[in-house]
């Protein structure tokens, strides 16, 4: 597939948008009258949280305006009733160990769905206060420091500083999950604009103590420009920090072009980020198949006459899309199945005003669309209430909340070949959840009948290999964080667990430290092993990182994920896993 720079042409219906409220005061236009994003309006919100290896993440704490929830074992939450603004909603993921993660969209009637990747903390440096010093990334991305800091409090800092650095390139498709919000934002004369990024940063700084710490006076940062758009790249360009408080990015300062690089003051920090500016309009269609019969969870992108890249949105349970887009611009729409090929290329515009587009009709006589429809039942037989199924198909989770039992997917499949998917099922109220089952896709309809939550998943332990399926293991676990790191004891802890997998057949699973102290740690600290991933030690030769978020006194929770590469005796492997599992001493 085509490489993708951020554009906000913001048809990112399910990933973007919060209502309005209180500039946070730190930023250089911070007396602008708030955006304008109409009238109050009650919306439902459902997502999946993941890191950046497509892990899900748990216990991410979720806000949306008045509404807060936590995200299960799947990385997934759903908010009703949240009281948003007509055209915005902003949506905030949060857990120790991770950068907070956002999400902006114009949210539309029935469930929106939002995706955010969440990026480790990792402090990639430090320097010390009182002296000239500056932090690069591999890419050239790299901020130089004039020794002066304070507290987030405003007394001054001495010590060393750690540094947390994070550099997005637009050209990368993933980026959009991973960047903050969207990219709306207020210009310095206070107008609305969508942006087209060149490269974007969030760097956040830590005192001896963790304490959050700011600039006293400014910091010069370098953002490298992507290869292929360098020779379009202006040789000044406005830079934007994104307004944690407000959920868009506001203009402060510029960036001068230097070889192949801009080059900027900021006098703060959080996400910069090095943007064209463009008048917007907000633009809305819904999919639907040759029956009339709206299509969702169809991703749907938008791309400018002169790029070659798009920047893309999925529909949600009626089909619609809404989002913003440049005005005056002739542009072309694009859609993909779920395999990402490209099944539909239309021109619009241009736009002088918010438009709604007639129907598009995805009537490809090669393109089989399916309306997947079953029933989410309880362990006693009744209907679930509260809860999802999440199907696996193509390159795609997909979600599908359910209405009193009932749920449906409506699906572009791949191709004739590429027909199996699975379901699992999950009820809130009781914590259960179904098995991972398989089926396959029949045209139209496929009805896979009921399916029943009876698994009980207080706690869990999941993690892939390469790309084999997810293991999950929720039974007969145990966990332990052994003494202090003053005490008699070694401070440490222990995570060990065994699982039927198949008749006769179970599956062990183990993982040690030597500290039960929260952070990101190396082998040097942490060792997996079971059947399937062998030992993985310091011995081993990986890229292996263990991301301890929390661990909670007896009965309450130890939440450690684990990703990267290892070698062994059959070759070099990926993985990536969760624990989530409760502390029984």
């Amino acid at each position: 597939m085509t490489s993708k720079r951020l554009l906000i042409l913001v048809l990112l219906f399910p990933f973007l948008f919060n209502n309005c409220s209180s500039d946070s005061g730190i930023d250089g236009n911070s007396n602008a009258t708030p955006l304008n994003f109409g009238s109050e309006v009650t919306k439902n919100f459902t997502g999946q949280i993941l890191d950046e290896s497509n892990n899900p993440v748990s216990n991410v704490a979720i806000t949306v305006a008045n509404k807060t929830a936590t995200t299960d074992v799947n990385g997934v939450f759903i908010i009703n009733n949240a009281t948003v603004r007509d055209k915005f909603a902003f949506v905030t993921a949060k857990k120790a160990g991770y950068l907070d993660g956002s999400r902006s969209l114009v949210p539309t009637n029935g469930m929106n769905n939002v995706r955010i990747t969440l990026l480790s903390g990792t402090i990639v440096g430090t320097v010390n206060s009182g002296a000239t010093g500056s932090i690069s990334l591999a890419n050239g991305a790299k901020v130089t420091f004039d020794g002066n800091f304070k507290t987030e409090t405003g007394q001054a800092y001495s010590g060393v500083v750690s540094v947390i650095m994070k550099h997005l390139d637009p050209t990368d498709a993933t980026t959009v999950d991973k960047m903050p919000g969207m990219l709306l934002a207020q210009n310095a004369s206070g107008e609305e604009r969508v942006l087209e990024s060149y490269g974007m940063m969030n760097i956040e700084l830590r005192g001896a103590a963790s304490q959050k710490l700011q600039l006293s006076t400014t910091a010069q940062i370098e953002m490298p420009i992507a290869t292929s758009q360098l020779s379009a790249s202006p040789t000044t360009i406005p830079l934007w920090h994104f307004d944690e408080t407000l959920g868009y990015w506001k203009e402060e300062g510029a960036a001068t072009k230097q070889g192949t690089k801009y080059v900027g003051t900021v006098s703060h920090f959080s996400w910069w980020n090095c943007d064209a500016q463009f008048p917007t309009v907000r633009l809305s269609v819904t999919v639907v198949n040759s029956n009339a019969t709206p299509l969702a969870n169809v991703r749907v992108g938008i791309r400018r006459a002169t790029n070659s890249y798009t920047v893309n949105g999925t529909t949600n349970g009626q089909g619609l899309v809404s989002g913003l887009v440049p005005a005056n611009e002739t542009l072309t729409m694009v859609v993909f199945d779920s395999c990402g090929n490209i099944v539909s290329t239309t021109t619009i515009g241009p736009f002088s005003a918010d438009t709604t587009l007639p129907n598009l009709v995805i009537a490809n006589s090669t393109i089989q669309s399916t309306l997947v429809q079953g029933n989410l039942l309880k362990c006693d037989g009744t209907n679930v209430t509260n809860g999802y199924v999440l199907m696996r198909y193509g390159n795609q989770n997909q979600l599908a909340t359910v209405t009193n039992g009932t749920f449906s997917f409506t699906m572009l499949v791949c191709s004739a070949t590429n027909t199996g998917f699975s379901l699992q099922g999950f009820d809130y109220d009781n914590l259960q959840t179904t098995n991972s089952i398989n089926f396959t896709f029949t045209s139209p309809t496929t009805n896979v009948g009921n399916i029943t939550a009876c698994n009980s998943i207080s706690e869990f332990i999941s993690y892939r290999i390469d790309t084999n399926a997810v293991r999950y293991i929720i039974a007969n676990i145990t966990a332990s964080g052994r003494g202090t790191a003053s005490g008699t004891t070694a401070a440490g802890l222990s995570i060990s667990a065994y699982d039927t997998i198949a008749p006769n057949t179970t599956q062990g699973f183990n993982l040690y430290g030597n500290t039960n102290i929260p952070g990101i740690y190396t082998t040097s600290m942490f060792s997996i092993s079971s059947a399937d991933i062998g030992s993985i030690n310091v011995q081993t030769v990986n890229t292996v990182s263990f991301n301890l978020s929390s661990v909670g006194a007896v009965g309450q929770y130890i939440d450690i994920t684990f990703n990267g590469t290892y070698t062994n005796s059959t070759g070099s492997h990926t993985i990536t896993g969760v624990a989530h599992v409760i502390r029984d001493n």
